[in-house]
């Protein structure tokens, strides 16, 4: 099998392994433009300074010993199977770096042999690529779980960053759709990880020159929807895993149906992407907006309403909190208004020092008044001609993202009094942005 052949099945094998897009196309050079594009194998992510980078994305082998239902590449379902030696896959990455094709690797794999042996693998292609050709490029990794201490200490020292993924949020879902893997064969790496980042943090301190363990920090993947498991154990997880082994990022990947089994969804099932992005911004409130997964969800309430984003969720529900007065609320209560994010409440607290402010002046330092002008007050005055109840807010903040007709018919009972006087422009909300 030549390496084109190979590269084509392992990277349509890694498209189902999350934390960057493919790119899905394939365009060649013409005649005064610069650059090209492949298809296979290439997927975006993006740089702390906001730029967008290119990655090769591949599996060392499809080949694995595992029986996982849910995986493709299982060992148990009939497609075609092949592996890069350590050169083939270092030359193909420095020669579609070399190119231009790319700026670094992703690179995950299926257990041949062992989690040791494919840890081995995996590190002779790094060395290659680090040591005899000066590959400085970013590179991220997965670890193998069961493979022994000291190689994924080896595989850690030559990665940007590593993951180790969880895939399923349980340990009952792992028993009896993944029987080969434990929890504990799982968080035993992911400790370990954490326990060398900590370490090298004082010997770079120490020693000025001493090499970076992933340097870039840990981050794992859950399957979403494959198991019967609500938000809320999801999100439990998360808030646990973030907290005890300090990761950078848990990725979700809405579940697809890629073969037919009696204990996962039918392959006719969409993938439930829009349960994949709630996630996605409760997420981003546990890490950034000061929230706690007992917070967004509960035991009666396990789900998120797919109609409106979880911090709206939320600021509906606890509506006694609201209206809040921008000009002496603190920073803390200022993330929690739907509609302020964290670079707008840090602009409020600056700007207010200096005057108070108005509802034109929150317009100009990034507020998102369509969501926002349901929860605040500036000078102790809500929004000119604003007067709304639960249930308007929540018909304003459902009619932009077009699943309007999901909660409420078309018609409504009309009345002689107007008890919500909303305008026009405050039931077309934005559902994207700051939260």
């Amino acid at each position: 099998m030549n390496l084109i052949d190979k590269l084509t099945i392992l990277s349509d094998s890694a498209k189902y392994d999350v934390a960057c897009t493919s790119s899905g196309s394939n365009r060649g050079s013409k005649a005064g433009m610069t650059g090209n594009t492949v298809s296979m194998g290439i997927c975006h992510s993006f740089s702390a300074d906001g730029r967008c980078i290119s990655l090769l994305k591949v599996l060392m082998t499809n080949s694995c010993m595992y029986d996982c239902a849910y995986c493709v590449n299982r060992r148990s379902n009939d497609t075609r199977r092949a592996a890069f030696t350590p050169k083939e896959l270092a030359d193909l990455t420095i020669q579609f770096y070399r190119r231009n094709y790319i700026e670094g690797l992703f690179l995950s794999s299926g257990i041949m042999r062992s989690p040791d042996y494919t840890t081995e693998q995996m590190i002779a292609a790094l060395e290659l690529l680090r040591n005899e050709y000066g590959f400085n490029g970013y590179i991220h990794v997965k670890a193998i779980p069961g493979a022994d201490s000291a190689l994924i200490s080896r595989l850690g020292m030559l990665a940007d960053r590593m993951s180790v993924n969880i895939e399923l949020p349980s340990q009952e879902s792992l028993q009896v759709l993944a029987p080969d893997k434990s929890k504990e064969s799982i968080l035993k790496p992911m400790g370990l990880i954490r326990e060398k980042i900590t370490e090298n943090a004082y010997d770079v301190v120490k020693y000025r020159h001493s090499p970076k363990f992933v340097p870039a920090g840990q981050s794992t993947q859950m399957i979403v929807g494959a198991t019967p498991e609500t938000d809320h154990k999801i999100l439990t997880l998360s808030e646990g895993l973030y907290k005890k082994y300090k990761l950078k990022r848990v990725f979700y990947s809405a579940y697809m149906p890629v073969t037919q089994h009696s204990l996962l969804p039918s392959t006719e099932t969409k993938p439930p992407l829009l349960r994949e992005h709630r996630l996605y911004q409760a997420d981003w409130l546990l890490r950034f907006y000061g929230f706690q997964a007992r917070e967004l969800l509960d035991e009666r309430n396990p789900n998120f309403n797919p109609l409106i984003d979880p911090k709206c969720n939320w600021a509906i529900h606890h509506m006694e909190l609201f209206p809040m007065e921008v000009n002496r609320a603190s920073y803390e209560e200022l993330l929690r208004v739907p509609g302020i994010g964290v670079q707008s409440a840090k602009r409020i607290i600056a700007a207010r020092r200096t005057a108070n402010l108005d509802f034109a002046s929150l317009k100009k330092l990034g507020v998102v008044l369509k969501r926002a002008q349901y929860f605040i007050t500036c000078k102790g005055k809500a929004l000119e001609g604003l007067r709304v109840n639960e249930s308007s807010i929540l018909r304003g903040l459902i009619s932009e993202s077009g699943l309007k007709n999901v909660l409420q018919p078309e018609y409504e009972q009309l009345s002689f009094f107007d008890e919500s006087a909303v305008t026009k422009e405050s039931v077309m909300q934005c559902l994207t942005g700051q939260m």
